[in-house]
C-alpha cells in the first residue's frame, strides 16, 4: 500500500513540475492526449504529429510476432540506435490507431516494450521521431483470437 501511494505522490510531483515549469499545461496535455488517441486511421494520428507522412526506415526495429494467439495481449517493442526523442506504436485496424506513446529522456536509449490489444489481424506501425521528422517501420500480425471487442 505505501509502495502505490509513494508512486502516486512520485508523478503527482513530477507532472506538478512540469507544469510549474511551463513545459505543458494541464489543458494542453488532455487537448494533445485526446486528439492522439481518439484519431482513427493512421493518416489522422499523422495529423496530430505535425501532419507529415512518416518516412519508412530501416533504422527502426519492431519486434512483434507472426502469429498473436490472444489479441488481447500482444507483445509490442520498438528501438532504434537514431537518436529518437519520442516512439509510437499504432494498430492499422484498432477502433483507435494509436495504442501507444512513449517520451524518450535526453541521454536515453531509444526503447519501448508493452502489450496491446487488437481486435483482428492488423499491419503495425512503429514510429520514432528523430531530428523533428517521424520515421517507421510495420508488420503484419495475424491474431488467431479476437481482443478488443473480439
Amino acid at each position: 500500500m505505501n509502495v502505490q501511494r509513494r508512486r502516486l505522490l512520485q508523478m503527482s510531483a513530477i507532472v506538478g513540475l512540469m507544469a510549474s515549469a511551463g513545459l505543458m499545461t494541464q489543458a494542453e496535455a488532455a487537448a494533445w492526449n485526446k486528439a492522439a488517441f481518439e484519431a482513427k486511421s493512421i493518416d489522422d494520428v499523422a495529423k496530430v504529429f505535425g501532419g507529415a507522412t512518416p518516412t519508412k526506415s530501416d533504422a527502426i526495429t519492431l519486434r512483434a510476432p507472426d502469429i498473436a494467439e490472444n489479441g488481447a495481449v500482444v507483445p509490442i517493442g520498438v528501438e532504434t540506435n537514431l537518436k529518437a526523442t519520442e516512439l509510437a506504436i499504432l494498430v492499422e485496424k484498432n477502433p483507435s490507431a494509436l495504442a501507444a506513446m512513449f517520451i524518450i529522456p535526453a541521454g536515453s536509449e531509444a526503447f519501448a516494450s508493452t502489450r496491446v490489444k487488437m481486435g483482428q489481424t492488423s499491419n503495425v506501425f512503429a514510429l520514432a521521431k528523430v531530428d523533428g521528422k517521424w520515421l517507421m517501420t510495420s508488420k503484419e500480425v495475424k491474431v488467431t483470437l479476437g481482443g478488443c471487442g473480439g
